[in-house]
């Protein structure tokens, strides 16, 4: 049910109106979906540095891929729009049990955290460069700048916060009108809606990977959605999830059909009903269209009703990753670039060389052309998620008997 440790009460309910519950509470549900996407995710990093034609070709690039490449690639887009969808959820379950002024004010500091984080932390983890030379917006910054808006819009009534999430995540797309007659974009603009490089100073750049409006309305979504966790349960809940997923499915369809609306990228047809296919479920992540946003959330909806009844060893297993995706999220980047040094240095690399590669290119020890098959990805891929379990059981059971206030920003 609601909890992983015991049922709320009615009283549990009433205490988390005011406030003032004590105790943990997780929905499994949510953290099974989350660990499933968390391992997923780890599959595209891990191509991205592994893989020969990582950075010399697009996975999606219908006129080149394969099946197997497309599908490695495809799948991954589930990863980032359903962990900020459950990140909001996540939040609307913690409004339950803290006042709107403690939840804002959590919201806010969290998020400029995760943001010092994406800045210090994760640049330096996807280039291996203690210099600094490329700063990169990501997820996390994208979470980051997402919670503080958050903070600051929790004071609205629900109502307003859903209202405001639906009118951005339908409605953002219509700057694709306005950005396809544009060369160029000022700074704040690309912060918002248009992926964008700058430079900062001297040989500092900024990689603009994540701009912050969609992922925003995204997350107000899906801290509206919590609410359903709160008024449903059972057979009620699943059915309205299934609903819900399905409905969300149907319109990606209609409106993808149209090549109108929802997406800067149409579909065309293809020599083949596969390559056709892939041209209809191939959306724009950078930033997510809406389509690509319907195509991946409907089926996240249909997997957390399903997951509401599984019980085994394995779920177990994947629940863990997703009590601790942050810790996660930044081990598996380090270790995964510490593998790729390793291999570029059986490829006969000096050290020296993984320094003085091109300048242009910022990830340290990575040679474009360079590297492994895809089934040795996959290998790569399935080890790094195994070696990380035990950290990340560890550490999901020291936050479960432990209640210190600096657990709750990691």
């Amino acid at each position: 049910m609601i909890s992983i440790t015991r049922n709320p009460t009615t009283e549990d309910r009433k205490s988390y109106s005011s406030g003032i519950a004590q105790g943990t509470y997780r929905i499994t549900s949510i953290d099974l979906l989350r660990g499933l996407v968390m391992i997923i995710m780890a599959l595209d990093h891990t191509r991205d540095m592994f893989h020969a034609a990582a950075f010399t070709d697009d996975p999606l690039n219908l006129q080149t891929t394969t099946p197997i490449l497309f599908f490695t690639r495809w799948i991954t887009h589930f990863c980032a729009p359903v962990f900020v969808f459950l990140a909001g959820t996540s939040i609307y379950l913690q409004s339950l049990r803290k006042t709107k002024n403690q939840l804002s004010i959590f919201l806010i500091k969290r998020g400029l955290w995760l943001i010092l984080i994406e800045i210090f932390v994760m640049s330096l983890a996807f280039t291996f460069d203690p210099t600094y030379s490329s700063i990169i917006f990501q997820t996390i910054w994208a979470i980051g700048i997402s919670m503080v808006l958050l903070g600051a819009a929790i004071r609205m009534p629900y109502k307003m916060i859903l209202i405001t999430g639906l009118i951005i995540v339908l409605g953002h797309n219509a700057l694709d009108f306005y950005e396809a007659d544009q060369k160029s974009f000022l700074f704040i603009y690309d912060l918002i809606h248009h992926p964008g490089f700058y430079h900062l100073w001297g040989n500092h750049n900024l990689d603009v990977f994540y701009p912050f409006l969609p992922w925003t309305g995204l997350m107000l979504l899906g801290y509206c959605f919590g609410k359903i966790f709160t008024k449903y349960e059972g057979k009620q809940r699943r059915k309205l999830l299934i609903q819900l997923g399905l409905g969300i499915i149907l319109f990606f369809i209609a409106l993808r059909a149209t090549n109108v609306y929802g997406d800067p990228r149409d579909w065309t047809n293809q020599q083949t009903s596969l390559l056709t296919l892939f041209s209809f479920v191939n959306t724009t992540k950078y930033p997510p269209s809406l389509l690509y946003m319907c195509m991946t959330i409907g089926p996240a909806l249909l997997l957390l009703a399903a997951s509401d009844k599984i019980k085994s060893r394995l779920a177990g297993i994947i629940t863990v990753y997703g009590r601790v995706p942050f810790l996660y999220y930044i081990l598996h980047f380090y270790l995964l670039h510490f593998l790729t040094m390793i291999f570029f240095l059986a490829r006969g690399h000096s050290f020296g060389e993984g320094w003085k590669l091109n300048p242009q290119f910022p990830f340290k020890f990575i040679v474009p052309g360079e590297g492994l098959s895809l089934s040795v990805v996959y290998m790569i891929w399935i080890l790094v998620v195994v070696a990380l379990y035990p950290v990340c059981n560890w550490f999901s059971n020291y936050k479960l008997k432990h209640k210190k206030r600096w657990l709750s920003y990691l």
